[in-house]
């Protein structure tokens, strides 16, 4: 099992995120939390999982000349791409409702980039889903950026919030990618580290 093929590692994860870090928890792998700061702009030619894997990659730069052999680190960043255009996190409640109104009654698409760093190789998968939200009222609206805590997500919801038990209709692909991780992939990932080191 992976947890066992990992005991010769240490698993680093750059990431403030509780969500994340709790999925590390369930996937029964201990995970240390490194935080270093990073200005998250990217080139304006980029588009899509351009813009999440240049972010996750972007993440794992400031520990480049710190990692030891036995060291992954793990970078990731969610955007949410909805009419050609990359949602991050807003600025504030007035951004959150604005954007929350543009998702209204539409498909968006929820990308989650992350980038597995060790001293020999640096790998970036991404992942897409697709979110389909049913009209949501005025008040529907207010009463989520009222109540919960969306300026730290990117597309101003959580989908496991209240706001997405009322309002999502449709999900195509990963449901824990839209809460910011597809566990599935970085499953599959940390094992081909593994056995090929």
């Amino acid at each position: 099992m992976l947890h066992t093929a990992l005991k010769a590692h240490t698993l680093i994860l750059a990431s403030g995120s509780p969500r994340r870090q709790d999925f590390f928890k369930d996937l029964g792998l201990d995970v240390e939390i490194r935080l270093k700061p990073v200005n998250e702009t990217y080139p304006e030619t980029l588009s899509h999982f351009e813009i999440s894997d240049f972010l996750a990659q972007l993440k794992a730069k400031p520990f480049e000349h710190e990692l030891k052999p036995k060291d992954i680190l793990i970078t990731s960043d969610t955007i949410v791409w909805h009419k050609n255009k990359a949602l991050g996190k807003p600025k504030d409640t007035k951004e959150a409702c604005s954007t929350l109104e543009g998702l209204s009654n539409s498909t968006h698409e929820v990308i989650t980039s992350v980038c597995f760093t060790t001293l020999q190789q640096q790998l970036v998968i991404n992942s897409t889903t697709k979110v389909t939200f049913k009209p949501l009222t005025s008040a529907e609206i207010r009463y989520y950026v009222e109540n919960y805590a969306p300026l730290d997500k990117a597309g101003s919801y959580g989908i496991q919030d209240w706001i997405g038990q009322i309002g999502v209709t449709k999900i195509e692909g990963s449901y824990f990618n839209v809460m910011g991780l597809p566990t599935h992939l970085v499953y599959k990932t940390l094992n081909t580290i593994v056995t090929s080191h």
